[in-house]
């Protein structure tokens, strides 16, 4: 058998015409098996890929032909494919007329059994670096060994820029798809919220709070960040996060109340193109996301104690599973979390699970209530009133002396995402009007000196308020304009409360503020 110039030069052509219509590593191999199938008639093809970083092979796609039962399509060490290893060693192809005679290498022996005796492999060199192998393999020695050789050598040079080129288009498709995923998580989810510069203190209480902040960003240990509704606690944690060496990575926001059992797993792992109905593409969950970087686990006290058990085995291992694929992989992230919740408690009623409270409770920091600091309410009043007023373009309200007598007696339930609501009402229906302790009054939803209101606890505030919210909203919940958004919470984390306390939209005229 004999392979003229033309010959030669019509496979090369095809293989490059058929090449550029190719969308997919499937489409290529399938371009590069069946155009070799037809000159030189193997019984097996492979094309493995070498990864230079990890020492290891992988298949561009699944081999075409005779598939030796004992050789696996999962990637392994470099060590394991030893006709690989000769040929990405030398730079050289590596021909084996009679495979009986190289046994003792296990994929040879595998080889053997199914039947094939003879193999040759060429290196796919780009750029002076060895990308893969090619390998050719025979049930009989073919004949004209020498001109095959040259004529592979040849060819494979052309497949190694194929398969180069595939590659890279595989690998931006991905980053375009994973950047594009996180675009839109960017946009649906405050990582870094807008309020970081409202960091605003002048407390002593605070003053240790963010000196513990700064003492662990750079430890990388696990913080669990406690404290009341509204007291900045998300704040902390991206202080946290931008004082580290992450701070150039993602900060990733779980808002946990939201997860339930039919998303927990693709919510937080991601999932695979076509694991399950409605899985049309492939999906980067919140930890994968954050490998490099951090991932913030708020209201954890929330999570359903039969959740909390597979959050519980990624904190150890540091792998995930994508929902329908079983490779795990290996995340490198920082944890912090948040609660409300005396969760000391929540143990002792079996409600939070102990070994995941000591997995995140490596340090804890405690963020004060509102009503502990009050030396921090004039400043916050003024630098929040600037900053909204400066946003929507309108003069800030004027607070006088009798307003902020009311403000610092009144028990702030919601705290500073409360006091920050006021504010920004106050912009909104009283551009640079001076604010009465009368009017100051009613906006906080007609505080009383009343010996009920006094010794109303923390709950029955925080229902108050929502209900109150809801009343000025007319029991719209979600949107731009709706209570949640007012709050400053998520949807589902403001139903979640409703829920606990009772409160129904279909009601609202029937509570009490």
């Amino acid at each position: 058998m004999q392979w003229d110039t033309a010959t030669r030069y019509k496979l090369l052509l095809r293989i490059n015409n058929d090449i550029v219509s190719a969308s997919s590593r499937h489409d290529v191999f399938s371009v590069i098996a069946q155009s070799l199938e037809d000159i030189f008639r193997f019984d097996r093809l492979s094309i493995n890929l070498f990864d230079e970083k990890t020492n290891s092979l992988s298949y561009f796609a699944a081999a075409e032909g005779i598939s030796p039962t004992e050789i696996s399509e999962d990637a392994r060490p470099l060590a394991k494919g030893a006709i690989a290893s000769a040929v990405i060693r030398s730079r050289e192809p590596f021909i084996l007329s009679d495979l009986s005679t190289h046994t003792y290498w296990q994929s040879v022996n595998a080889m053997k059994e199914a039947g094939l005796n003879a193999t040759m492999a060429f290196p796919l060199i780009v750029r002076d670096k060895v990308k893969g192998t090619l390998h050719l393999s025979y049930a009989k020695a073919p004949e004209h060994l020498e001109e095959m050789i040259e004529f592979l050598s040849e060819v494979s040079s052309r497949i190694a820029i194929a398969v180069d080129h595939m590659m890279t288009h595989t690998r931006l498709k991905h980053i375009n798809a994973q950047l594009r995923r996180q675009k839109e998580f960017l946009t649906s989810q405050t990582i870094i919220s807008e309020d970081f510069g409202e960091f605003i203190y002048e407390s002593q209480v605070m003053a240790r709070v963010v000196r513990e902040a700064k003492m662990v960003a750079n430890e990388d240990v696990s913080v669990s960040i406690t404290g009341e509704t509204g007291t900045g606690k998300d704040l902390i944690a991206q202080f946290i996060h931008q004082m580290s060496n992450r701070k150039d990575a993602l900060f990733v926001k779980v808002n946990c109340p939201s997860l339930n059992s039919s998303l927990f797993e693709s919510e937080l792992f991601g999932h695979a193109k076509g694991s399950f109905t409605g899985a049309h593409t492939n999906r980067v969950g919140r930890f994968e996301m954050a490998d490099k970087g951090t991932i913030f686990l708020d209201e954890i006290g929330e999570l359903d104690i039969n959740l909390q058990s597979k959050l519980l085995q990624v904190l150890q291992d540091r792998t995930i599973e994508r929902v329908g694929e079983s490779r795990p992989k290996t995340i490198d992230f920082r944890l912090l979390s948040a609660t409300n919740k005396d969760l000391e408690q929540a143990m002792q009623n079996t409600s939070f699970r102990s070994d995941l409270y000591y997995r995140l409770n490596t340090v804890t920091i405690k963020v004060p209530p509102l009503r502990e600091r009050l030396e921090d309410i004039p400043v916050l009043m003024e630098k929040l009133a600037a900053r909204h007023s400066a946003e929507r373009n309108l003069p800030p309200p004027v607070f006088s002396e009798s307003c902020r007598k009311v403000m610092l007696q009144y028990p702030w339930p919601g705290n500073v995402r409360e006091l920050k609501n006021v504010i920004k009402r106050l912009i909104i229906l009283r551009p640079g009007e001076t604010i009465t302790g009368n009017e100051m009054d009613t906006q906080l939803t007609g505080i009383r000196t009343s010996t009920r209101r006094k010794h109303m606890t923390l709950k029955e505030l925080e229902r108050q308020h929502i209900v109150s919210i809801l009343k000025d909203k007319g029991g719209v919940v979600g949107g731009a304009n709706g209570a949640a958004a007012l709050l400053g919470v998520p949807r589902q984390t403001l139903q979640y409360r409703m829920r606990k306390y009772g409160i129904s939209v279909n009601k609202l005229e029937t509570l009490s503020v």
